[in-house]
């Protein structure tokens, strides 16, 4: 159950590209994020209410809201700024490479992961069809990788450890201070902040949709070995491919086609048929 709910909600985070695309032709990129974690906050900061749920705010949470903040933000930081030195395909299967980096941090080498990695790294050559030059966006972007191989091991042990609902709106409330002075540098124009059904439909995906995403994530992450999270992540250049095809009229063709079909199935080999559970000794008790 976990796993099949994490590849539902990695459907919602292939939808964040082409919304996101979509309302960047209104907004620049550090305006778009600030307003979709600012979005994401106080969404979760409502459920906190509605729910009477207490919020966990020792030093030992917030030291640890701290090191996954750090991850969550220079993920995203990396990954927009490297978009403006690479093609969008290079920073697709780059980022991607998290599927790599999150075994090769825990060093756990599972034969039945190691073939789905691989295979997965295939689907993602064919799928997103990268250049094989290097720039400065690239490097940008393989840093985003390993940013977010770092959040992802991070959760799996935090989560187990502190309050994840508590670790959630942290993360959500100190990446927004974080994008405010990068909004600042960036200047976007007054116009980019209009209220037009573009952006608001691309922020309730990414700003509504995927803090629910980031919430199930952080849940499934009590259970689901992190090297597994990120095989099943490495789903979602296909839901992003089949739905910039679909709504955005982008072409897919049969190479495409093959290599996302090739991803789908190392999921299901390195995820789903794999019931391996972390040893006991990895479970950390609440704080």
């Amino acid at each position: 159950m976990p796993r099949l709910a994490l590849l539902l909600t990695t459907l919602i985070w292939g939808a964040t590209f082409p919304a996101t695309k979509a309302a960047l032709e209104q907004i620049s990129p550090f305006s778009f994020l600030l307003l979709r974690f600012l979005l994401g906050a106080v969404l979760v900061g409502i459920w906190f209410v509605l729910a009477r749920r207490a919020l966990q705010c020792d030093r030992a949470m917030l030291r640890a809201s701290a090191i996954t903040t750090v991850f969550l933000f220079l993920g995203y930081v990396l990954q927009t700024v490297g978009l403006r030195y690479t093609g969008a395909s290079n920073s697709a299967f780059l980022t991607a490479l998290y599927v790599i980096f999150v075994p090769l941090i825990l060093r756990r080498f599972d034969g039945r992961v190691l073939l789905a990695t691989a295979i997965a790294v295939v689907g993602l050559w064919l799928l997103v069809k990268p250049t094989a030059g290097v720039n400065l966006g690239d490097l940008l972007t393989l840093g985003c990788a390993g940013a977010f191989a770092g959040h992802i091991v991070c959760l799996e042990r935090f989560t187990r450890a502190f309050d994840a609902p508590s670790l959630l709106i942290w993360q959500m409330a100190a990446t927004t201070l974080l994008l405010i002075p990068a909004t600042w540098w960036e200047q976007a124009p007054d116009g980019a902040f209009a209220p037009t059904a573009v952006l608001l439909i691309g922020l309730g995906v990414t700003g509504g949709l995927a803090t629910g995403a980031f919430a199930v994530q952080m849940w499934v992450q009590q259970f689901v070995p992190a090297q597994q999270v990120a095989l099943v992540f490495a789903s979602e250049p296909v839901y992003a491919a089949w739905l910039s095809w679909y709504f955005l009229g982008e072409t897919l063709d049969f190479q495409g086609w093959i290599g996302s079909g090739l991803i789908l199935l190392a999921v299901v080999i390195g995820a789903f048929e794999s019931r391996k559970q972390l040893p006991p000794d990895r479970r950390m008790q609440p704080a």
